[in-house]
Formats: structure tokens, sequence, C-alpha cells
């Protein structure tokens, strides 16, 4: 049976119409990588290993303005190192008054923890953002989020609530091959709002 030229042309035109509309189809927003500097502050846990030497702690970390401000406590909640750290270095206060000073936070974390800690990148790090002026790669889920960083010979790994709507990540694990390889392991107990400090 031979359909009429008109219902062909009406049937063509709505063809290309759906195929027209099922190639233009949005795609899944794909956040892009941050590199701006934002304030935050985050409880939880942290264990660092460098070789055999390691150590952990909890935590209540600070983040705003390049200024960093973090307490490390024992499981039991008693604050055994209280730190406030920029750019030109690290001040470690201690139960008594007692002060240690340090030219970075590698230094510091290496004397505390027993595995340098780049604090500074960890900070870009722990929302998924790249420090800028480092190239950077990055691979992602199908919700967008960021589940490998690699950046200044670091792999960072991120595991998410089980929320495929949370954006911030619940545990992240940094990487690094050296002779003595490093590993370092943050859980993320709780997010809220960075509080301005004097």
């Amino acid at each position: 049976m031979t359909l009429p030229s008109k219902f062909t042309s009406v049937a063509l035109a709505c063809a290309a119409a759906v195929l027209s509309a099922c190639a233009t189809l949005p795609q899944p927003a794909q956040p892009a990588l941050s590199t701006a500097d934002e304030p935050f502050a985050l409880d939880g846990r942290l264990s660092a290993r460098r070789g055999p030497e390691g150590a952990a702690a909890n935590f209540a970390w600070t983040h705003e303005d390049a200024r960093d401000r973090i307490d490390f406590s024992s499981p039991f909640g008693q604050v055994y190192a209280r730190i406030d750290g920029g750019k030109d270095r690290v001040v470690v206060e201690r139960p008594g008054g007692a002060t240690e000073t340090y030219a970075d936070w590698n230094s510091m974390t290496l004397a505390l923890l027993g595995a340098p800690v780049p604090v500074d990148q960890l900070a870009f790090w722990i929302r998924g953002a790249a420090r800028e002026g480092a190239a950077a790669t990055v691979e992602r889920d199908a919700q967008g989020r960021v589940l490998v960083l690699r950046q200044q010979a670091w792999e960072i790994v991120y595991d998410y609530p089980d929320s495929a709507s949370s954006a911030r990540p619940s545990r992240v694990t940094l990487r690094r091959q050296d002779a003595e390889p490093v590993e370092v392991r943050v859980v993320v107990d709780r997010w809220s709002a960075a509080q301005a400090t004097p």
C-alpha cells in the first residue's frame, strides 16, 4: 500500500523533529573544578602514615583567608595540640601554654603525626578543588562529583554519603608514592560554616 505523499511528508517531518530533539537533550551539568579559596569548618578524624611511622587524631579545623586553625584531640576529647598557621609559619600550642614554631605544615605534621600532611593543599582538596597554579586531573561520578583528583604528586580519592544529592565528601584518602609512601585518611563527621577568628 502506498501512503499519500502529504502523509509521508508529515511523518518524515515528525521523525526529523524527534531525532533533532534527542540529539540536543541537555547533558548532566559537570561542576567546574573550582580553585576558589573558600572558608569552611569541619570536625573529623585523621590518620597519617609514612612508611612504618604514623599516628591518628580527632580534629576540629577552621579555614579562612589562607589561615588555618586546627585542634588535635585524643579519642576522649582532650586537646593536646592547638595549631594556628599560615603561609609563613605554623605555631603549635600545647596544654600549659608551651609553644612550638615550624616553618610549614609539612614539618609540623611530620613532628606531630610522623607523616607530612599538606594542610595548605588539603584545604582545597577536601572540597574537591584543585590548588591554583599547578596542573591537575580529575575523574567524576555520574552526578558530577569528584571521585579522584591528582595534583602535585598526590592522588586524592573521595567517598560520599549514601545520598546521591550530597556534594561534600565524607571520606578523603590522599596517597603519594615515594621512597616511603605516604597515606593520609580523613573522615569528615561534620561540616559547618566557618566562624570568624581573631
